[in-house]
């Protein structure tokens, strides 16, 4: 007979974990955006390079977000084939997607810029 013991989870690691959840997916769309800037992609690789960054995606997270993306023509895509299995769906920005994150590092800028004043104390500098 085996017997569970439950405890109630720490309701301040609960809010924590989920911030830092909350702040991860709001920083996703920019960090794909950011690797595509670079060179096309499959999605395996973003997946490969967000990992790399420690931004853990996996792909029924990714799929989804690209076809949101390409559906709001941020992204395209073309097909290449593959010397190891079929053809592969490489995404790369469209103009439309250049101009769009750029106006994100302006805003992640500006973001950094006021959290890393908040951070120091110096709050003169937040304008």
């Amino acid at each position: 007979m085996m017997i569970m013991i439950q405890t109630k989870p720490n309701p301040k690691e609960m809010q924590v974990d989920n911030v830092k959840s909350q702040m991860r997916k709001g920083i996703l769309e920019y960090c794909i955006l950011l690797i595509l800037n670079k060179k096309p992609s499959y999605a395996p690789d973003i997946i490969t390079t967000l990992k790399q960054a420690h931004i853990i995606v996996v792909e029924g997270t990714l799929y989804p977000l690209l076809t949101r993306l390409k559906n709001s023509e941020l992204l395209t895509y073309q097909w290449e084939e593959s010397t190891q299995g079929p053809p592969r769906k490489y995404y790369s920005l469209t103009e439309a997607g250049q101009s769009f994150l750029s106006e994100l590092e302006n805003s992640w800028d500006e973001l950094s810029a006021t959290i890393n004043a908040l951070k120091t104390g110096n709050d003169d500098s937040i304008e």
